[in-house]
Order: C-alpha cells, then sequence, then structure tokens
C-alpha cells in the first residue's frame, strides 16, 4: 500500500486523459518526502487505478455534471503531517490536472486521505524486488 482509487463519472473521459490523470498522480505521491527528506511511498508499492461510474446520479439532474473522487489509503506509521502533505500534493496535482476541465463545465472534486487500521496485511508478488536499492 498505498493505494490511490479514483471513482468518477464516465462524462469525464472525452474532456480529459484519466491514464495521464493516473501516472501524474502516481509521480506525485512518489514525490512525497516524510520530514527527514525519506521517500514516503515504496515505488513498487505506489498504484493508482481510475474506475468510471457505470451508472450515476449528480447533483439536482439540472445538467451534465460530473465528479470525480480521489481516495488514498496508506498503511499506518506515518506522521500526521505526513499524511497531509501527500493529500495535498495529490490536491495540487489534480487541481492542475482538471484545470482546463474546470475552466469549460462544473465538476466536483473530493479527495479522501484514509490510513488502514489492517487486521490482516499480507504482501506478495514480484514487483517490488524491481525496485529494490542496493
Amino acid at each position: 500500500m498505498p493505494h490511490l482509487v479514483i471513482l468518477y463519472t464516465p462524462n469525464l473521459e472525452p474532456e480529459t486523459d484519466m491514464t495521464a490523470l493516473c501516472r501524474t498522480l502516481a509521480d506525485a505521491m512518489l514525490s512525497v518526502r516524510d520530514e527527514a527528506g525519506a521517500q514516503v511511498f515504496p515505488t513498487g508499492g505506489t498504484r493508482v487505478l481510475a474506475y468510471p461510474a457505470t451508472h450515476f446520479a449528480v447533483a439536482d439532474g439540472s445538467g451534465d455534471h460530473a465528479f470525480c473522487w480521489f481516495n488514498l489509503r496508506m498503511g499506518r506509521g506515518r506522521s500526521e503531517a505526513t499524511q497531509r502533505a501527500a493529500g495535498q500534493a495529490l490536491a495540487d496535482a489534480a487541481k492542475r490536472h482538471f484545470a482546463p476541465v474546470l475552466a469549460r463545465r462544473p465538476v466536483g472534486l473530493t479527495l479522501q486521505v484514509d490510513v488502514g487500521d489492517e487486521v490482516f496485511d499480507a504482501k506478495f508478488g514480484n514487483l517490488h524486488p524491481l525496485f529494490a536499492k542496493g
């Protein structure tokens, strides 16, 4: 973990590149540093996944309104300042990405950061060793 999940109304797809947004947000996550200057999120564990909602209703139905929800889930052990810095880095990157769309149409954007209180947390596979240093 960390995982950033994006849930969005599909009426955004013709107006913005969601794959580019995922890459932008992953890069933002990888740029976050803690108080000691260490990279907060492991490269091999950083994932951004975006899903269009098959069915949706936004606001009062008076227009073709759009919405995008970002949920960052990270494991415990990071300071509150680091958690806030991660959220702010993502919010800033999302605002830059969506600026052209926001200039043309109403879009609701929400970003939330959750810290895990896992009962069970198994990590396995062969992705992390690709990014091991040393």
